[in-house]
């Protein structure tokens, strides 16, 4: 795959690997204790959902879908049992991202002890921006993260405030499985997490750097 275009990773990119729990605000808001070692789970390409091409499908049955927005970091080159001084190396630049999740699924999952499949890799589960170049971000440690609703300002953050930071994040991960050309990284959200609604749009930006908006409407 060394040969593809990294801006269309979302189109042939194979793994998207998620961090819950990364922002201590967000940890707070819902009840949960900051970790002390990374929270991974997996959303699949087929969740991905590019600006312009459709909207948010609330997923079937959910009566509480929440919006998460974070900034993903797409890989550049093979990372397997490296450290996190060779991260940045190895990363070809980053996405604007929410985290769709389907709460109500999540909350029962969480409650019987199950996996959060439902809950986080429906169909359009991961609007995505276009690709930022790396060398258009002087410092991703350090970046404005925001997201609203219908105007109304949600989540308003700085990725200075993760728990676990890009270069840990990514060294981590490789310790246990190899991130590979094209694969993406979400690296959590802050606080204000919230219910989103048929009809409503969400805007969300990265800095000075991108915006993206989706509508959501209810899958049929």
């Amino acid at each position: 795959m060394s040969g593809q275009n990294i801006s269309k990773f979302v189109q042939w990119g194979r793994n998207i690997v998620a961090v819950g729990r990364n922002y201590r605000d967000h940890c707070a808001e819902l009840g949960n204790a900051v970790p002390t070692k990374p929270l991974l789970f997996m959303k699949p390409p087929s969740s991905y959902l590019e600006e312009g091409s459709g909207p948010i499908l609330i997923p079937r049955g959910c009566m509480s879908c929440h919006h998460e927005v974070e900034l993903g970091v797409v890989i550049g080159d093979v990372c397997c049992d490296i450290s996190e001084d060779e991260v940045m190396s190895r990363i070809a630049g980053f996405a604007l991202t929410l985290d769709m999740t389907a709460r109500d699924f999540q909350e029962e999952a969480k409650k019987n002890g199950n996996p959060w499949t439902l809950a986080k890799c429906f169909d359009t589960a991961l609007p995505v921006s276009k690709f930022i170049p790396i060398s258009d971000i002087a410092d991703p440690g350090n970046v404005k993260i925001w997201c609203k609703v219908n105007d109304e300002m949600r989540q308003n953050g700085t990725t200075a405030d993760m728990v676990f930071s890009i270069s840990y994040l990514v060294s981590y991960i490789s310790q246990y499985f190899t991130l590979h050309r094209g694969d993406l990284v979400l690296t959590g959200t802050p606080a204000g997490v919230g219910s989103v609604n048929v009809g409503d749009t969400i805007t969300a930006g990265l800095g000075d750097f991108i915006t993206m908006k989706f509508d959501v409407k209810q899958r049929k």
